[in-house]
């Protein structure tokens, strides 16, 4: 039976009461990602039946860590933000408060299901913050089937060894190994690791218990499809976050050195939520995403021109081979 999301991630209600009583917070806010805001409303009753504390919840879209609620953050006495850990080379304010709704499901059925599609020996774990804490479960497993297992540390913006941002795949660049496997849900975080790593990659997700390979082919022939429009663009954009783990203004300024260094026309804009309707009002040939490196995959087609990553832009110029073609991340190196 499949769990619902209360039962599934630990929102740590006892931990929030006592913080607040702790603290004699009276204003207090709760920031959550889309798939747990819904879990808003009841979450915030408890806490304010039992603290007497008043609860406000942010109705902004959060995109991870990087994404604070300034704002809101600005109104209360503490805030809490739900489902990422916090990263570490960013300390926005002490008034805030990491919950990083851990995973209650049992990975090991589908490790041990993942094992009979495993190629290789030495094997690369890689997973969310979700499911940081059962890595030890799945290294079990795994050398218990005869593998070897190796966990990456990553940089400094990461938190937890073996832990995989949408932006930050340096924890699996940190071990030699022959292939990885991935615990989790979704596409975005094993696709990364596969075009980062160029090796193969296996998605194990608990919650459904289905092994796939994942296949990085289709968002391949998508890049290249946006790199092919921009190639004879004259007119560049170059979008720069006003988020504070986004914040990228020195690449997006060498970026448009670059541009005039190929004789071509490039604008910062600076911006803080980046969507389609946002950039109607630009009349660019082209879009460069220095911002949250998801933007350009997760909304492609969407824009009203094409949106590259830098990586991409640099094919656009003729300064990156296509063969080198490689997600967009935001690690600890300077930009």
């Amino acid at each position: 039976m499949s769990l619902g999301i209360s039962e599934a991630f630990d929102l740590r209600p006892e931990y929030i009461i006592s913080v607040i009583k702790d603290t004699k917070a009276k204003l207090v806010g709760f920031q959550f990602p889309e798939g747990l805001k819904r879990k808003g409303p009841e979450l915030a009753k408890k806490v304010e039946e039992a603290t007497g504390a008043e609860i406000i919840i942010s109705g902004d879209p959060c995109f991870g860590a990087c994404d604070l609620d300034r704002t809101l953050l600005d109104y209360v006495d503490i805030l809490f933000h739900f489902g990422h850990a916090e990263l570490e080379d960013i300390r926005l304010s002490d008034k805030v408060y990491f919950i990083e709704t851990r995973s209650s499901v049992d990975v090991r059925p589908v490790i041990e299901k993942a094992v009979r599609e495993l190629e290789g020996q030495k094997i690369g774990l890689i997973t969310t913050v979700q499911h940081v804490h059962k890595l030890p479960d799945a290294c079990s497993v795994l050398e218990k089937m005869g593998k070897t297992c190796v966990i990456g540390r990553g940089d400094s913006r990461i938190a937890y060894a073996g832990q995989v941002l949408g932006c930050n795949f340096s924890a699996a660049r940190d071990e030699d190994c022959d292939e990885y496997l991935y615990i989790g849900s979704g596409d975005f975080h094993p696709l990364g690791v596969a075009l980062s790593t160029k090796k193969r990659v296996l998605a194990a997700d608990p919650f459904s218990g289905k092994v796939r390979e994942v296949d990085p082919s289709r968002i391949l022939r998508q890049r290249s499809a946006v790199i092919a429009k921009s190639l004879d663009a004259q007119v560049f954009g170059i979008i720069v976050s006003s988020k504070n783990g986004q914040e990228r203004v020195k690449l997006a300024s060498s970026l448009k050195e670059l541009a005039k260094k190929h004789g071509k026309e490039a604008h910062l804009i600076l911006i803080d939520l980046v969507t389609p309707d946002q950039l109607l009002q630009f009349k660019v040939d082209a879009f460069v995403n220095t911002a949250c490196p998801r933007l350009a995959v997760d909304e492609v087609g969407r824009f009203p021109a094409p949106m590259l990553t830098p990586q991409e832009f640099e094919i656009v110029l003729g300064e990156r081979d296509w063969e080198k073609l490689v997600l967009d991340e935001i690690t600890e190196e300077p930009v």
